[in-house]
């Protein structure tokens, strides 16, 4: 890859960002892409109520395949989901119901409008539901039409089914199935929408390219594989975790206050790099801010942290978290825009355990967890700092109607008795 320079606009956006992990063919795809407009996908199951910043990447770089001049597609996988993907799992992820399937896909759905217009003549991205023909597939029909053209020696080799194998855990039948139903997913869009590039992590290439290979014995167009990279932080770290869980792209279950804080506790080395993957600043600027040294670069830090945030919630909720920061931070003083927590005000007139205050704020994921903060001097209750473990919280802890919970000088809760 480092030797190859695209022609096309989609692919060199793509390159210099920092997108590009592997491609099947970049010297074919690269070709089409420069001569007319392709159409491509990702696929997205419907696994839980909201998508994570996992799943991010790949919608930043079906934005920059739209805003380059090509047509996006966003998979639901509201067929695919009944079965369950084994990548990077060691156990069989659980089963759904067709009901709690549907109930996810329509609350994701919703983020995909923030970064893809839907309503562009020509490049107009389009959502599709992969239960549309998997739903309706005959099991005998699709044994002699589509699974006789794998190989079960090549698909033990795939990492999705080998690494499970290796570490001696069950991988199921229906599992094993899962490679079948998205490569056929890949064959079904190119007849469909003329699709032939399919995107996603680079724990779905094997999924991917038996895709492809799938049209080439199917008989469809030329069909591409493009992986990102797997995204850890400068530390090793994996991305998009944090104390109290993952980090979600929905409102209702991860604020855009928290979110704008995620991205504001970016470590120094990573800021240039989230920069170019999560924003749409140009790079140029995005150059200017990676070279700022010293104290400097928490400037850039909080560009990142507004940017991005601008980007998924929209500029009113992003410069509403980064005022909120500033008060919180600058000023020392509760934030009526902090996220808050309801709690009984019954409870809190008997009394709430300091310990169990932080847990049920998802500060901290367990009273162990907050023990240990309070012996290190994380814990803070209204900017004081919480020595003693046993101490209650009650009516008396109100400040302005509310409890404020701090855990180190970045993550705040305010607790609001109903």
């Amino acid at each position: 890859m480092s030797e190859f320079k695209p022609k096309s606009d989609f692919l060199r956006v793509l390159s210099e960002r920092g997108y590009i992990h592997q491609c099947s063919d970049f010297a074919g795809l690269d070709e089409k892409a420069r001569k007319e407009r392709i159409t491509a996908y990702v696929g997205y199951d419907c696994t839980a109520s909201s998508l994570h910043i996992g799943n991010l990447i790949s919608a930043m770089m079906l934005h920059w395949l739209q805003q380059t001049g090509h047509r996006p597609i966003t998979l639901m996988g509201g067929g695919t989901t009944r079965v369950g993907d084994p990548s990077g799992k060691d156990e069989t992820r659980k089963l759904l119901t067709v009901d709690q399937i549907e109930a996810n896909k329509n609350s994701i759905r919703g983020v995909f409008s923030r970064f893809l217009d839907y309503g562009a003549t020509g490049t107009g991205a389009i959502m599709v539901d992969n239960a549309e023909w998997l739903t309706k597939l005959n099991y005998i029909d699709m044994l002699r039409d589509i699974g006789r053209h794998f190989s079960i020696n090549r698909m033990l080799t795939m990492d999705s089914v080998k690494l499970r194998l290796e570490r001696e855990q069950e991988l199921s039948f229906i599992e094993f199935n899962y490679m079948i139903l998205q490569s056929y997913d890949f064959v079904e869009l190119s007849r469909m929408h003329d699709c032939c590039l399919q995107m996603g992590g680079s724990d779905q290439w094997g999924n991917i390219v038996n895709g492809v290979e799938l049209g080439r014995r199917m008989g469809s167009q030329q069909l591409y594989a493009l992986t990102t990279p797997l995204l850890t932080t400068a530390s090793g770290a994996k991305m998009g975790k944090t104390a109290s869980g993952a980090v979600w792209l929905n409102a209702d279950v991860f604020s855009p206050y928290d979110y704008w804080q995620y991205w504001r506790n970016t470590e120094d080395a990573d800021v240039g790099r989230f920069l170019k993957l999560f924003t749409i600043l140009p790079l140029a600027e995005i150059a200017r801010l990676e070279a700022l040294a010293g104290s400097e670069i928490n400037e850039a830090k909080k560009v990142l942290a507004t940017e991005a945030t601008a980007l998924l919630h929209g500029r009113a909720a992003a410069d509403e978290a980064a005022e909120t920061a500033r008060k919180t931070f600058e000023q020392g003083v509760a934030a009526d825009t902090l996220p808050t927590i309801s709690i009984s005000a019954i409870e809190l007139d008997a009394g709430i355990g300091v310990l169990s205050a932080f847990v049920t704020a998802g500060l901290v994921p367990s009273t162990g967890e907050a023990r240990r903060q309070i012996q290190g001097g994380g814990l803070r209750v209204n900017d004081e700092l919480v020595s003693d473990p046993r101490s209650v919280l009650r009516e008396a802890n109100l400040r302005d109607g509310v409890i404020k919970l701090s855990m180190g000088k970045k993550r705040h809760i305010l607790l609001k008795p109903n």
